[in-house]
């Protein structure tokens, strides 16, 4: 490679020897363009000039693809599915002419033959191609809309349970109606999962219109509807959702003490989530939590703040960009320790208080007001009293409401702010979007933009990402970017390139990544007397109209990033004339997926269009992973010069691909953990199930008192030396004791067990068990019997897992110190949190154990006033 670096900057130097070429920015460029693995070509570096990278103009690139050309530019293994999807769809489209001679009575019939056939045992696969031709008809005599092909294949794609890459303006809410109908018909119920409640009403709305005349039933489920209101929607053949409510739902399903009381009749049968890369990548870091019951540490959060607040940087404590961290330096270190008066801060006792400074070191010095999170009020007032802080999400822009950071980072940062502090509140259920899509039978999704996440939806979801190609040629102009030294000559060139292009009626969309850089540009603009609408978290009320305005001739439209928006921006009358939509980005985002989603808003359906990004070196993503070399550029750009050059656009990309590289890592590794916790949530979960379900709780709790008697056996069970020899009289009395026992034991003859413990377990188990039964059975109706275990058994295991899963969150909060010890964290994770779950499941038996005797009847209580008052701790360790 070194030698043909050196024929590169040979060539260039003697093409460019009378123009004064300055040898250092030959090098850089040569060497940056190396890391990239571009091909070197020297017209790449034709304008490197005394000193200055002149911009260098390529001819305006678009990507003008006709089907057929698509497809032969992808893979080799998606070519073939995709040849596989143009005979289907070709065959659905050729029964058009059977389906339209029908009737409606007789369209509408079809369904329950379809029903018939599957009954029969027939497939959906064996049925696809006619199901498909009856909605395609359907769709078009309620909605005027004849799918097109693409679309056809699209839907094929979503019923095998893979994702459709479909650009914007496809069509992508039509094509879902197939997929959904088709499985929709086994009467297992299908969830169509959307962003936000806007879109999943108003999706449930118009395809519902066809389902209804199709003979099924559509469901949309809010946040506000009753329980009984939510089993309704979830009863439906098709349910209209957003991600957050039916997980919740879910994790609300698994805390309910009847069967009959869960909303999810259908169970967790086939999902189809729009947007699938915003809900399965960009959210599955955030866990869905359901808290209650408030820990009074306000003041603790506050002390912390005072603290880190006093700090120095680079001497008290680092900050490492590139990951967002921040750490306390030894100096630091001894600070604090001087500061809360205690000898070491990383004795265990300190563990609560080392949580507190590192939540407020994130939240002083790697979280930003108006990036991350916003301040609000209720009443919109400026009244801090008031105020509380709201999470932004950072690939839409829109405010997260109901959500809060966890692990008290939320709590830390309205220390930060001087808001008031909402309490820290226990955890009783907990779930992250990767385990729960992954509990359905089937899923599937669409999008945009998936194919840069492709590896992680294959190895997390099993899912693989189609690239449906495009009903008409895309035609938008896509600009290298424009790079400048500083952001204020960034900011300054963008506006002219706005002025300039609003002077003749584009409309143009100007992308941020931030509210606070949508507000600096809007004053800008406003400062030069262009009108203009701003949509940010601030500004979100208006959002569908806003963005429907966006194509007309004349609008400017700033809007912080567009991801999950959901609504087409149309081409106003006479803008195609004019050049389309202007998509202008302020700067790049970590993500090249949330980039392409900006250029996809332009250049929709054929449309001509045109896209260009402006980035500075001052940008977070150049200052967090541009290479020195790509910096060393600023050294020969005058105040208003920019770079245009594909080679440092692709160093650009190199940069964000090894963010997504980190992003993927960090979720991979939050998918471990989870995946621990996964496993003893299923056991949990299905315990409860069997509690709920059984009409005779006999055996689990015969099971419960054979555990709880197992562990007394093995406490009292000591080595002589050669043998393991039970204390039998020892176990006898702890029975006795703790499970009023009313009958005597014959301890001489439980001698003869000392050396068989099983022996020793049964028999013991048998009279505990047949004094409790004919107890209950004299005292209870058998109804009234089920009704009193089913509450003790559920309140015992809900408190005891509630408390499992603190401790759980408190080990995994710790584990990353067991590195310093040359130790692997996730292994010694998954190695205590078995010992951890053996530990509880000893726990409830033993609780079950001896409340559900110690409780007995209690005239005039009520059976769920005794619950609280169990007594929850093993009576030895």
């Amino acid at each position: 490679m070194a030698s043909r670096k050196e024929e590169i900057r040979k060539e260039i130097k003697k093409k460019n020897e009378k123009e004064g070429l300055n040898p250092e920015a030959v090098n850089n460029i040569v060497d940056l363009q190396d890391q990239t693995g571009e091909d070197i070509k020297v017209e790449d570096f034709q304008g490197v000039y005394d000193g200055n990278v002149i911009p260098f103009s390529t001819t305006p690139h678009s990507t003008k693809k006709s089907l057929i050309g698509k497809i032969k530019g992808i893979f080799d293994d998606e070519n073939k599915q995709l040849k596989k999807l143009d005979k289907m769809a070709d065959q659905i489209i050729a029964l058009e002419s059977k389906y339209q001679s029908l009737t409606d009575e007789q369209l509408t019939n079809k369904t329950s033959e379809f029903k018939e056939a599957l009954a029969n045992g027939k497939t959906l696969d064996d049925i696809i191609i006619d199901a498909f031709a009856v909605v395609r008809e359907a769709a078009y005599r309620k909605l005027g809309l004849k799918a097109f092909k693409v679309q056809l294949m699209g839907g094929i794609t979503l019923h095998e349970g893979d994702i459709a890459e479909m650009k914007t303006g496809e069509g992508k809410t039509l094509t879902s109606i197939f997929p959904v109908y088709l499985n929709a018909l086994t009467g297992k119920g299908v969830h169509v999962v959307t962003v936000n409640d806007y879109l999943a009403g108003r999706d449930a709305a118009n395809n519902g219109v066809v389902f209804n005349f199709l003979g099924l039933t559509v469901g949309l489920n809010k946040r506000e509807l009753t329980p009984a209101q939510k089993q309704e929607a979830h009863g439906c053949d098709v349910t209209y959702t957003t991600n957050a409510e039916l997980g919740f739902d879910y994790l609300r399903d698994n805390m309910v003490t009847k069967l009959e009381d869960k909303v999810l009749v259908h169970g967790l049968n086939y999902a189809l989530i729009d947007e699938v890369d915003s809900i399965l990548i960009d959210e599955s870091r955030t866990p869905l939590i359901i808290s209650g019951g408030r820990k009074n540490t306000a003041a603790l959060y506050l002390q912390a703040d005072r603290f880190v607040k006093s700090l120095k940087a680079d001497e008290d404590y680092e900050v490492d960009i590139e990951s967002k961290t921040v750490a306390l330096t030894a100096q630091g270190i001894t600070k604090a320790e001087k500061g809360f008066k205690i000898a070491n801060l990383y004795d265990p006792q300190h563990t609560s208080l080392v949580h507190h400074i590192n939540q407020a070191l994130k939240a002083n010095y790697a979280m930003t007001r108006d990036v991350e999170y916003m301040i609000a009020t209720e009443d919109g007032s400026r009244d801090i009293r008031n105020a509380k802080i709201m999470i932004i999400d950072q690939f839409t822009g829109r405010v997260m409401p109901g959500r809060a950071y966890s692990d008290g980072l939320h709590q830390a940062i309205e220390a930060k702010e001087g808001v008031p502090i909402k309490e820290e509140t226990e955890t009783r259920a907990t779930i992250t979007y990767q385990n729960f899509f992954r509990l359905f039978n089937k899923l599937a999704g669409m999008t945009g933009t998936a194919k840069t996440e492709e590896e992680e939806f294959r190895l997390i979801y099993n899912m693989r990402v189609i690239e449906i190609p495009t009903n008409r040629p895309v035609i938008r102009d896509d600009r290298n970017d424009k790079i400048y030294s500083t952001k204020v000559n960034k900011f300054r060139a963008l506006c002219d390139e706005v002025v300039a292009r609003n002077s003749y009626g584009q409309p143009i969309l100007i992308g941020t990544v931030s509210v606070e850089t949508s507000e600096v540009l809007s004053r800008m603009l406003n400062r030069r007397k262009i009108k203009h609408n701003v949509l940010n978290a601030k500004n979100h009320a208006k959002e569908a109209e806003i963005i429907e305005r966006a194509g007309q001739r004349g609008a400017v439209t700033i809007a912080t990033n567009m991801a999950g928006r959901g609504t087409d921006i149309k081409l106003g009358k006479g803008v195609a004339e004019i050049g389309g939509l202007a998509v202008i980005g302020s700067e790049r985002h970590e993500s090249r997926r949330i980039d392409n989603q900006l250029r996809g808003r332009s250049g929709r359906q054929g449309d001509p269009g045109y896209s260009v990004f402006y980035v500075s070196f001052e940008d977070e993503l150049m200052e967090r992973f541009a290479g020195e070399r790509l910096k060393s550029f600023t050294e020969y750009l005058e105040d208003d010069q920019a770079i245009e050059n594909k080679v440092v656009t692709k160093a650009i990309e190199s940069a964000q691909k090894r963010v997504e590289g980190q992003n993927f890592d960090s979720r991979k590794h939050i998918l471990e953990y989870d995946d621990v916790m996964r496993q003893q949530r299923e056991i949990m979960y299905k315990e409860r199930d069997d509690i709920m379900s059984e009409q005779s709780l006999d055996e689990i709790i015969k099971g419960m008192f054979n555990q709880a008697i197992e562990m007394a056996v093995k406490h009292f069970t000591k080595n002589d030396g050669k043998h393991d020899v039970i204390d039998v009289e020892g176990v006898v009395d702890f029975v006795a004791k703790n499970y009023m026992l009313l009958v005597e034991i014959n301890a001489t003859n439980c001698d003869a067990m000392a050396h068989d413990p099983k022996k020793l377990i049964d028999t013991l188990t048998d009279v505990v068990y047949n004094q409790y039964n004919s107890r209950f059975n004299t005292e209870l109706e058998p109804e009234r019997r089920l009704q009193y275990e089913r509450s003790i058994l559920l309140g015992v295991i809900d408190y005891t897992w509630i408390n499992h899963i603190d401790a759980m969150t408190k080990l995994r909060n710790g584990i990353y110190l067991r590195a310093y010890a040359q130790k692997d964290p996730l292994a010694e994770y998954t190695e205590e949190a078995f010992y951890m779950f053996e530990q509880m499941t000893m726990t409830i038996a033993d609780t079950i154990s001896r409340n559900i005797i110690h409780m007995g009847i209690r005239p005039g209580s009520e059976i769920e006033q005794a619950i609280p008052h169990l007594k929850m701790e093993l009576t030895f360790k």
